[in-house]
């Protein structure tokens, strides 16, 4: 009988799972939130991941359960744990991941490089900070929030007063993170591996860039990195997936300042959009590694497989007309470019899909992914 995987969110992410495990002969199930998911080829249920007895019923025919997002409820996590069903992530290092302020507190708890940051409830805490960090910073919603939602930059308590209000209406249950305005220089991310048994492997560290708080474009490796940053990130990363004992993919989010320092920017405990080049790029995806991971099986290699590879974003769409009228072009123009389109509908901002190109040099390579992904839009 083959491994049963169960993927609770029927996402992009669930839907890129597919294919690896099909490759691997492993039985995956997504338990999708409605109909039309980017993930429906491969939605077995539908239904409400934040009510337990409606995951408990999907977990029942799966060997393990994973996730397309951070977001199911730790009421919900605990009830599958005491049910017996192997849950990976599990519920505490996910805890971590789903709230901004445990996790700067937990990180900071680890002594690993993060900004300067403190919890604040009302405006009177926040103009301290302020005060404190030249008059501006960053103000973010503990929960939720993901593509530059739940982040301002801010600098006066008027500019969030709207989510004082909301964390006034919780009676001091709540809080919102604030943190320094930190002055980097560009943005890399680190994904690693860990399985149960105690196995991490890394993927070469990539240089992100954001466009209005999405990601736009991924580098992989990132550009000048060999050696003590590369060295140091990929520490940071193995060091989180261990001590918090993470089961599956992590990505970490980090800022590189001008002083050559690295600090923890986010964490993401699941295959991420700064991983998708690895589909094409790397000897083993993030997707397959994650199927392994939870499955604890032994992790595959993560080396790539030429010396660049660029990731696109494909963010919004054709204005006008179907996306697939634009792939004859498209390919024909570059056929040696790599296309996934994640099955949703164009909209201003979305992630519709994203274009990867691999070659050995990272300036003509970075050419051809951006004038491939240019097809779809306008």
């Amino acid at each position: 009988m083959a491994l049963r995987v169960g993927v609770v969110g029927g996402g992009q992410l669930a839907r890129m799972m597919v294919p690896a495990a099909v490759e691997l002969g492993i039985d995956i199930r997504v338990l999708a939130e409605g109909p039309g998911m980017s993930a429906a080829i491969a939605a077995t249920a539908e239904g409400d991941y934040h009510d337990a007895e409606t995951v408990l019923a999907f977990a029942r025919d799966v060997d393990v359960v994973t996730f397309d997002h951070e977001h199911v409820p730790q009421d919900v996590l605990r009830a599958l744990v005491d049910a017996g069903v192997a849950v990976r992530p599990g519920p505490e290092p996910l805890a971590v991941a789903q709230d901004k302020i445990t996790m700067r507190r937990r990180l900071s708890e680890l002594g690993l490089p993060v900004p300067d940051w403190a919890a604040v409830q009302d405006p009177e805490e926040l103009r301290a900070f302020l005060d404190d960090h030249g008059g501006r910073a960053v103000v973010k919603t503990a929960r939720g929030g993901y593509d530059g939602k739940g982040v301002r930059v801010v600098s006066d308590p008027a500019d969030v007063s709207d989510w004082f209000i909301a964390v006034a209406e919780a009676g001091g249950e709540q809080a919102l993170l604030v943190e320094e305005l930190v002055p980097f220089t560009r943005e890399l991310a680190q994904s690693v591996a860990r399985r149960p048994s105690g196995e991490v492997v890394a993927w070469p560290l990539v240089e992100t860039v954001q466009r209005d708080g999405v990601c736009a474009e991924v580098f992989a490796p990132a550009r000048d990195s060999a050696g003590r940053l590369a060295d140091t990130a990929e520490d940071i990363a193995v060091r989180i997936a261990t001590e918090l004992g993470v089961t599956g993919v992590l990505a970490v989010e980090l800022f590189q300042t001008g002083d050559e320092r690295i600090l923890i920017n986010e964490l993401a405990m699941r295959p991420h959009n700064t991983g998708h080049w690895s589909i094409d790029g790397a000897t083993t995806s993030q997707f397959e590694q994650h199927l392994r991971a939870v499955l604890d099986l032994p992790l595959g290699a993560t080396g790539m497989h030429a010396p660049s590879a660029v990731m696109i974003n494909v963010l919004g769409g054709p204005a006008d007309g179907e996306l697939a009228a634009r792939y004859p072009d498209a390919l024909e123009a570059f056929p040696e470019a790599k296309y996934h389109f994640y099955g949703k509908a164009p909209r201003p901002g979305r992630k519709i899909g994203h274009v990867t190109v691999v070659g050995d040099d990272v300036d003509d390579v970075t050419y051809r992914a951006r004038a491939a992904a240019s097809h779809f839009d306008d």
